[in-house]
């Protein structure tokens, strides 16, 4: 027989059963507190760091058992607004890309100012961190900011909670904790696949444009190390002699232009199209570089790691991209696939300089200085066909399994939320 439910009057929980609390998370936690980051241009407060220093983005999976990095014993003493935290305790991510995210800290360790730490001693943890879990939606939804949403403490500190009586609490913990366990091994193994597949692409793409798709055919050394040998009618060039640099800058208005932008995993996309995932828009478009159909953009800091593609379209784009026009026998698209494989990314990684990884610039006259290999118009043509249909099926192949991958993620919230707001009850256990 269904329980009898009552309307809690809290929007993200709705109804609940007869008989559950729904108090506030700072009177059911002992401690709720957080972090920060000590000097980054201190060497003595990172090398060989010993203590575990938790950041938002070692928030993954229900339990958290290490860290990415660790600080040392005097960037702790010298940095007053670290605190330690012994386990078991909650880690919540309150603003960056991992943003309402939730674990369990196994492991005595501080953490930065993105992190709020939650202690309790009286109620199960696990508990806690399926009621959370089912409420991330409703945090995220209610954080600040836009392109860096921010959970604040007084929000979670507010936040109200379903609670049943703790051996109702055990009940749903067992549960979900089976449950979870399923859906996780669907996903790493749907995860797993879909990473195959990448390099499955990857690997294809590789081939076809340091081999060609001819067959066996006579070959000989290219002089470019990660390609090794090339087919004998193809030629070694440098970048410069195969594209020359666009330098035309925009002068109208934002409402005039078609605004494009850049990425690693997507290539060149229209801004427009972004906006209706991401919400963001420019503000103006003054002194932007003009992008023609078929035009390289390369962004000079990231194409180390696959920043570079070719346009569909015609637009302006941010004046901290490099703009390449292909010359007459070059087809932008074939090295649209060239320049994005891991090889070549290596090739603008030797050439460029920086003083870390994410700020490591590949400049124009090193970029145009870059050996490349170059079929003729004709095989060029007849490679980018085929990766076209090859890259088509595997993306085919891919979309599906991120869909897939999509189902089992919603249906793990749905079912979190079922159980800790007391929709659905736990099944006894059969007596026979």
């Amino acid at each position: 027989m269904a329980r009898e439910m009552k309307d809690s009057g809290i929007e993200w929980i709705g109804e609940i059963p007869i008989g559950w609390a729904t108090p506030k998370v700072i009177n059911r936690f002992d401690l709720i507190g957080s972090g920060t980051t000590p000097r980054t241009y201190k060497d003595n407060y990172y090398a060989d760091g010993e203590i575990n220093w938790i950041q938002s983005g070692d928030l993954h999976g229900k339990y958290l058992k290490s860290t990415s990095k660790k600080i040392t014993h005097i960037a702790f003493d010298r940095t007053s607004s670290l605190k330690m935290y012994f386990p078991q305790y909650l880690v919540l991510a309150m603003y960056g890309a991992s943003v309402g995210n939730l674990s369990i800290s196994t492991i005595e360790a501080c953490t930065n100012q993105a992190c709020c730490v939650l202690t309790r001693e009286k109620d199960d943890l696990n508990y806690m961190y399926y009621v959370l879990m089912a409420a991330k939606e409703y945090l995220v939804y209610s954080a600040v900011g836009g392109t860096q949403p921010n959970i604040s403490q007084n929000v979670i500190k507010r936040l109200r909670i379903p609670i049943p009586v703790n051996a109702e609490q055990q009940k749903i913990v067992d549960f979900l904790d089976e449950k979870c366990a399923e859906l996780d091994n669907m996903l790493e193994k749907t995860r797993a696949s879909i990473e195959e597949y990448k390099k499955l692409k990857q690997a294809v793409i590789t081939q076809a444009v340091t081999k060609g798709i001819r067959g066996n055919r006579e070959m000989k050394d290219s002089g470019i190390e990660w390609i090794e040998e090339i087919p004998v009618e193809w030629e070694e060039r440098r970048i410069k002699t195969l594209f020359s640099m666009r330098e035309e800058r925009n002068f109208s208005s934002l409402e005039e232009v078609n605004l494009i932008s850049l990425y690693t995993d997507l290539g060149v996309v229209q801004h427009s199209e972004l906006e209706k995932t991401t919400g963001n828009k420019a503000s103006n478009a003054d002194g932007y570089k003009m992008v023609y159909k078929d035009d390289i953009v390369v962004n000079i800091i990231l194409c180390w790691m696959g920043a570079i593609g070719c346009s569909e379209y015609n637009g302006v784009t941010s004046p901290a991209y490099d703009i390449y026009i292909p010359q007459n026998e070059v087809l932008s698209k074939f090295y649209h696939y060239y320049f994005r494989t891991k090889g070549f990314s290596g090739d603008c990684y030797k050439r460029g300089r920086g003083i870390m990884a994410m700020r490591w610039r590949t400049y124009s006259d090193q970029f145009r200085d870059i050996r490349v290999v170059y079929p003729s118009l004709n095989e060029q043509q007849e490679i980018v066909n085929y990766l076209d249909e090859k890259c088509s099926a595997i993306d085919e192949l891919i979309a599906k399994k991120e869909q897939y991958l999509s189902e089992i993620e919603n249906y793990k919230k749905s079912l979190i939320y079922e159980y800790v707001t007391g929709k659905k009850e736990v099944p006894c256990e059969s007596t026979d």
